[in-house]
């Protein structure tokens, strides 16, 4: 029994055990011949495990390891190894572990790299270097093949110093291979000096050690340095490939460096790397990076072949460039064009539809999640789905449907404290402080540890709903109770739940008193409750203050402005807005959208610029007739 991972082992064996009955049990219900005229010979049976790899064909694989043990065609090192792999890529370590601990005393150096290689491609790193501490006691000594799994599973910059040391007593410290997977996991701790160390005493003209530095200090955040060296390549005699141009690609992106990135886009056409389809959806990243749409979508254009990467590096690109409507029209190009979305696309394009009042297409790509199991979580761990669901919550509530939210919700499995703050937030939002309330109880009884952004929401929505006693318990209770200090976003909710009720005067005393510096949102918020009740006096306090500390913000002019118009102080309000003319302060028009017949149009006040204008206004005012006649004003 392995050191570590005892109750791993132990599992296994009983794996094993129970997969010997069961192989036993399977094997008998086959004809008297093999499955395959082909499967009679070991060799046979290894090129059929190897098949079934590639395939991550699992049943299959477990049928023929039943076979084998009825035939005794389990004898040679290399079917075993071949049964670690197949399980392995078929992501089924402890039928692995159970397979090669079946191999007793006889483990060798083959068995021990098929396991350690398993286990890491599965990111169980932790794993896969116990079992590389156990063949190191047993006295099974590691080869060429050994060393770059074990690398990569090493887990701090000590233990790989070690390895590195062995390499010098097995003499294999000039392997390319082996000298990249050092590269590599050197700078994955950051040590830079070690790295180097490894790429000057190999002085090899080897592209994929040179590929190792780029795309390790690419990883780290080091874009510069893996520039310089794509830039000593040349006097290393080392050619660079298209992962060399991907992983430059890759740091010129981060760094939005396009004059280079056109110097790159030049040595792929050079280099006639441009029909590499990983080289295309670099250099298409890289514009989008830089903010270069149109350089991209000719690339796009041009490209022989797509892949999903390709869709969704475009659909990013166009929601990076706020353009949800291009981003849109592309979505369903991309579904005319038979590509099926994942998970990446579903993340990206969600979020461009509240901004396009487009609950109809939420409710679309919705069924097309149900339909394909996207958004279920099979376990604890399955992050990816619940991201996917948050958004989903996310996107109904903006889009104002709280029911459609709920049900998300309610079919949640897995749920964590953003789920529970975006429905909390959802609520208080759309005026339904109660809900709110209550789904704060609730999470709080699901044994959900509220944090700072789930009293936002709490005392936002008892701010919106009027709950001035309750909103001023929960205050007191974030650090009481639940041990967290209110930030000025909470103290802003606080000072507009007051001022909304009413309170000037206690909210004026909160916002001078309270124990954390104010800054303009929080004088906003009572500017707006001054100009709400009418109180002219306090206002001009919060606008002399609201000057001093956000004297760009067009909010503060425009509030000002209505607190003197409300009171009949126009000489003040012609004041104001000289001051805007002067400091070229202008207050950006409020869009509105609408979504009729799956086409979205959208307004700002007084708007003639859509092509419809005449209808709009004809049937408004047939509206506005009636209304008038039973005493209806409109205001101005």
């Amino acid at each position: 029994m392995l050191n570590g991972k005892g109750s791993f082992v132990r599992a296994a064996f009983i794996e094993h055990f129970r997969m010997s009955f069961v192989s036993t049990r399977l094997a008998s219900t086959f004809s008297v011949q093999p499955p395959n005229p082909n499967i009679k010979t070991i060799p046979g049976c290894i090129s059929f495990l190897q098949s079934f790899a590639q395939h991550f064909d699992l049943s299959k694989g477990k049928e023929l390891h039943s076979w084998m043990l009825r035939h005794d065609l389990l004898t040679s090192p290399l079917s075993i190894t071949s049964l670690i792999n197949m399980y392995s890529k078929c992501n089924h370590m402890s039928y692995a572990v159970s397979v090669f601990e079946s191999l007793g005393n006889s483990r060798n150096v083959y068995a021990y790299n098929a396991i350690i290689a398993g286990f890491v491609g599965n990111n169980g790193y932790g794993e896969g270097f116990n079992f590389y501490l156990d063949m190191r006691c047993r006295g099974v000594l590691p080869d060429k093949f050994t060393f770059p799994c074990v690398i990569k599973g090493c887990s701090d910059v000590v233990e790989m110093r070690k390895i590195h040391a062995l390499l010098f007593k097995y003499g294999l410290d000039l392997d390319a291979f082996i000298g990249s997977a050092l590269v590599n996991c050197y700078l994955k701790f950051k040590a830079i000096n070690d790295a180097y160390t490894v790429f000057d005493d190999l002085r090899l003209s080897d592209v994929v050690l040179c590929n190792a530095m780029i795309n390790g200090f690419v990883h780290i955040g080091e874009y510069k340095m893996a520039l310089e060296v794509f830039r000593t390549m040349n006097e290393r005699e080392a050619t660079p490939n298209n992962f060399t141009v991907t992983g430059c690609l890759s740091a010129l992106s981060m760094m939005g460096d396009l004059d280079n990135g056109y110097a790159m886009h030049g040595f792929v056409i050079k280099k006639g790397y441009e029909s590499v389809l990983a080289v295309s959806n670099a250099l298409i990243d890289m514009y989008g990076k830089c903010k270069c749409l149109d350089d991209a979508l000719l690339i796009f254009y041009d490209m022989a072949e797509k892949d999903i990467f390709s869709w969704n590096t475009l659909l990013s690109i166009h929601q990076q460039c706020g353009d949800y409507h291009g981003m849109m029209d592309f979505f369903h190009r991309m579904l005319d064009a038979g590509v099926r979305p994942d998970l990446v696309t579903i993340t990206t394009v969600l979020p461009a539809c509240p901004p396009l009042a487009a609950l109809l297409h939420v409710k679309e790509i919705h069924k097309y999640m149900i339909a394909n199991g996207m958004g279920r979580c099979r376990n604890n761990d399955d992050f990816e789905n619940l991201l996917v669901n948050n958004i989903l919550l996310d996107v109904y509530v903006k889009c104002g449907s709280m029911q459609y939210a709920y049900q998300v919700f309610n079919r949640m499995t897995l749920k964590d404290v953003a789920s529970w703050n975006i429905m909390i937030m959802g609520y208080g939002m759309h005026g339904h402080g109660n809900e709110a309330l209550s789904m704060f109880v609730l999470m709080c009884a699901d044994q959900i540890s509220p944090d700072e952004v789930t009293f936002v929401g709490v005392l936002s929505s008892c701010s919106h709903s009027g709950f001035l006693s309750r909103g001023r318990e929960y205050l007191s209770q974030m650090e009481s109770v639940y041990g967290l200090v209110p930030t000025i976003e909470h103290y802003a909710c606080v000072i507009d739940m007051l001022g909304r009720a009413g309170q000037i005067d206690e909210a004026y005393e909160l916002l001078v008193t309270m124990p954390i510096e104010s800054n303009a949102v929080a004088w906003r918020c009572f500017l707006a409750a001054c100009r709400l009740h009418g109180n002219a006096s306090l206002a001009e306090i919060a606008a002399k203050k609201l000057l001093e500390l956000d004297p760009d913000h067009c909010g503060s002019y425009v509030l000002m402005s209505n607190v003197y118009g409300a009171s009949g102080r126009y000489d003040e309000v012609s004041d104001v807005r000289l001051t805007m003319r002067g400091q070229n302060i202008k207050k950006k028009p409020g869009y509105s959208w609408i979504e009729v017949n799956n086409v979205i149009h959208f307004f700002v006040t007084a708007d003639r610029d859509h092509p419809e204008a005449d209808s709009i206004y004809d049937s408004l005012d047939s509206l506005i007739a009636p209304l008038s006649e039973h005493g209806y004003a409109p205001s101005a």
